[in-house]
């Protein structure tokens, strides 16, 4: 018999605080700027990666986190995590990818959305690989001002 998935929340609540860290290092002026954007280049591949901010409250502010790959594929969507940061308690977490609704900590399996049943936490670890990329290879993108 299969055992039913439990999430690890010591490990998830790691895996957010230091995604809240990294996301921190890269929107330094998180109050201030809306946008930035870090190009990453490995093996002769290239990816643009955009941190957009999508709202901003007292204790939360929430940023899409985007790709854009040098070889867009029409067969593969590059991804897209709606990311929320909570100030009061140092976190940031995955909360839905593209226009789904807001993941669930864990999913039965089957599921008709073909979700696994750890979706969230793995997740949360690819934002943290997309993040550290960014911090470990990626050059900050200036904006240009056409004047």
């Amino acid at each position: 018999m299969k055992r039913k998935y439990v999430p690890d929340l010591s490990r998830q609540g790691s895996v957010c605080e230091a995604n809240y860290a990294r996301l921190l290092k890269l929107l330094p002026d998180l109050d201030a700027q809306d946008q930035r954007e870090y190009q990453i280049s490995w093996q002769g591949r290239s990816a643009v990666v955009r941190l957009q901010v999508e709202e901003r409250f007292r204790y939360t502010t929430t940023v899409m986190v985007s790709q854009q790959l040098e070889s867009d594929s029409r067969w593969l969507d590059a991804p897209q995590l709606l990311v929320r940061l909570y100030h009061d308690a140092c976190m940031a977490e995955v909360i839905c990818i593209r226009q789904r609704r807001q993941l669930s900590g864990r999913y039965p399996y089957p599921n008709p959305q073909m979700h696994q049943p750890d979706e969230k936490a793995q997740l949360n670890d690819f934002l943290g690989e997309c993040l550290s990329q960014c911090l470990s290879h990626g050059h900050l993108m200036e904006p240009v001002f056409v004047g």
